[in-house]
C-alpha cells in the first residue's frame, strides 16, 4: 500500500511539473535533496561513531557491569520467578544496563539471549510468562541516561545544542518505566496464575 502511495506522489508531482512547464524546478529540488541527504548521512555516521565509541569505552571500563550490580536488588523485586544466578539474570541485567547507557546495539543481543533463556524456563511455552512480560515492558521503555542515537541525529542535523534533550529524555523514560512497572504489577496481581 505504501509503495503505491509513494509512486502516486512521484508520478503525480512529475506529471504536474511537466504540465506546468517546470521540470527544471523538479530536477533542481531533486539534486538539492540528494546532496542534503548525503550530508546528513555523513554527519550521522560521524556523530554515531563518536557516541558509540564513547559508550564502548564505558562498557569496556566495566560501567555496564557495575550498573548491573547496582540494579541486582531491583531485579529480585521485578523477576522473582527467575532462579538466582541463572544466566537469564545476567543477560537481563546487562540488557537493562546497556539500555540505561543508551547502547542500543549492544543491548539487542543481550535482550534476545535473555528472552531465549526465559522461554527455556517457561513451563507453558505457548504462553508468555510474567517474567517475559515484565522484561518486554522494561526493555521497551527503559530509563535512558544517554540517548546516543538521538544525540547523534541532532548533531548530524546541525543542532546548536544536541545534548539539550538529555534531561527531558531521562524524565520521559523514567516516567514510562514507572508506569510500565506499575501496570505490570497491577495486571500480574489481577490475573495471578
Amino acid at each position: 500500500m505504501l509503495d503505491v502511495l509513494w509512486l502516486s506522489f512521484l508520478v503525480g508531482g512529475l506529471g504536474l511539473a511537466l504540465v506546468n512547464g517546470r521540470s527544471e524546478a523538479v530536477t533542481l529540488a531533486l539534486m538539492q535533496a540528494s546532496a542534503e541527504a548525503v550530508e546528513l548521512a555523513l554527519g550521522l555516521v560521524g556523530a554515531m561513531a563518536f557516541w558509540l565509541g564513547l559508550m564502548r569505552i564505558a562498557e569496556e571500563a566495566g560501567l555496564v557491569r557495575g550498573l548491573a550490580r547496582v540494579l541486582a536488588p531491583l531485579f529480585r523485586f521485578l523477576f522473582p520467578s527467575v532462579p538466582k544466578g541463572d544466566q537469564a539474570e545476567g543477560a537481563i541485567l546487562m540488557n537493562i544496563a546497556a539500555n540505561v547507557l543508551g547502547l542500543g546495539n549492544a543491548a539487542t543481543p543481550l535482550g534476545l539471549k535473555a528472552m531465549q533463556r526465559l522461554q527455556e524456563l517457561n513451563p507453558h511455552p505457548e504462553e508468555a510468562t510474567p517474567a517475559m512480560c515484565t522484561f518486554l515492558a522494561l526493555n521497551t521503555c527503559c530509563v535512558t541516561l544517554v540517548p546516543t542515537a538521538v544525540l547523534a541525529a541532532r548533531a548530524a542535523a546541525g543542532s546548536s545544542a544536541p545534548a539539550v534533550i538529555v534531561g527531558p529524555t531521562f524524565l520521559a523514560t523514567l516516567t514510562a518505566t514507572v508506569v510500565a512497572v506499575a501496570a505490570d504489577r497491577l495486571f500480574r496481581s489481577r490475573w495471578k496464575r
